[in-house]
C-alpha cells in the first residue's frame, strides 16, 4: 500500500495507556496515525517512533480537546499534513484530580472533567464528521468511521467520582446521536466500552482492583490491557462492524454480565 493510499486515523490522547495501544494496533492494521497528546510530548514522540518501526507514518500534535481553538487546530493540522481523515478515535479522557464524595464534589472538577471527556469529543466529532462528509463527497476517502472510547462507568455507579461517570454516560449517548445523524452518509459510529484496564489512571487503585478481580469481579480474572482495546478499535477500522453503527462493544472481561 502506497503512503498516499493509506487511510489516516486521528487518535486523541494517544501518547499513553489505551490511546497508545489503539494507535499501535491501527498502525499494524495499515493506518497512518495522528497522535494527539495534551501535555506529554516525550511520550507522544515515543509512540511516533514505535509506529514508524511498524512501517506506518505518524505525526504528533499537542492539543487539549477541551479547548475549542485547540480542537480546530488539531483537525486543521491533520488535514494539512495527511490530506484526509478516515477514522476518528475519541479516546482522550481524564479522571477527577481528587476523588470526592458526591455530597462534596466541586463545580470546578465537574467542569474540568466534562470539558475533556464530553464537550471536547462531542464538538471534535462535529467538526471531523463535516470534514468526512466533504471528503466522501469529493471521493477523497472511501469511507469515514468514528469510534468513541467510553468506560464501564457509563452505567456503573462510583459516587466518589460522579463527574467521571456522568461524562462517560453522556459520551455513550453521543454515540447514539452521531450514529443516527451520520447514517445517511454511510459513516458508522461505534462505542468501545473498556472495563478495568491497566493504565496510569487505574494505577492509583491497583491494590483495590487486584483484590476485586481476585475475588471474582470479572469472569475473566485478569486486568485488561491497552492492546485489548486497540484490537477492538482495529476491527472497527478494518470495516468489520460497518453494519453495526451505534453498537456498544464491551471490552471488560465479562463485567457487563452483571452476574449474581
Amino acid at each position: 500500500m502506497s503512503s498516499e493510499a493509506r487511510p489516516v486515523a486521528l487518535v486523541t490522547g494517544a501518547s499513553r495507556g489505551i490511546g497508545r495501544g489503539i494507535a499501535l494496533e491501527l498502525a499494524r492494521t495499515g493506518y497512518d496515525v495522528l497522535v494527539n497528546y495534551a501535555s506529554n510530548a516525550e511520550a507522544a514522540r515515543a509512540v511516533q517512533a514505535e509506529i514508524a518501526a511498524l512501517g506506518a507514518r505518524a505525526e504528533i500534535f499537542g492539543a487539549s480537546i477541551a479547548d475549542s481553538d485547540a480542537r480546530q487546530a488539531l483537525v486543521d493540522f491533520t488535514l494539512d499534513t495527511f490530506g484526509r481523515i478516515d477514522l476518528l478515535v475519541n479516546n482522550a479522557g481524564i479522571a477527577p484530580r481528587q476523588r470526592r464524595d458526591l455530597l462534596e464534589a466541586t463545580e470546578e472538577s465537574y467542569d474540568e472533567v466534562m470539558g475533556t471527556n464530553l464537550k471536547g469529543p462531542y464538538f471534535l466529532t462535529q467538526r471531523v464528521a463535516n470534514e468526512m462528509i466533504r471528503l466522501l463527497r469529493d471521493k477523497q476517502i472511501p469511507r469515514g468511521r468514528i469510534v468513541f472510547v467510553t468506560s464501564m462507568s457509563a452505567y456503573t455507579s462510583s459516587p466518589n467520582r460522579g463527574e467521571y461517570c456522568l461524562s462517560k454516560a453522556g459520551l455513550s449517548m453521543a454515540v447514539a446521536l452521531y450514529a443516527d445523524r451520520l447514517a445517511e452518509f454511510g459513516i458508522p459510529v461505534l462505542e468501545v466500552r473498556p472495563g478495568i484496564i491497566a493504565t496510569d489512571m487505574t494505577s492509583v487503585v491497583k491494590e483495590r482492583y487486584d483484590r476485586l478481580i481476585g475475588e471474582g469481579l470479572l469472569p475473566l480474572r485478569r486486568w485488561g490491557q491497552p492492546e485489548d482495546i486497540g484490537r477492538a478499535v482495529a476491527a472497527i477500522a478494518r470495516g468489520d462492524f460497518d453494519y453495526s453503527t451505534g453498537t456498544v462493544i464491551n471490552v471488560d472481561g465479562g463485567f457487563c454480565l452483571r452476574r449474581l
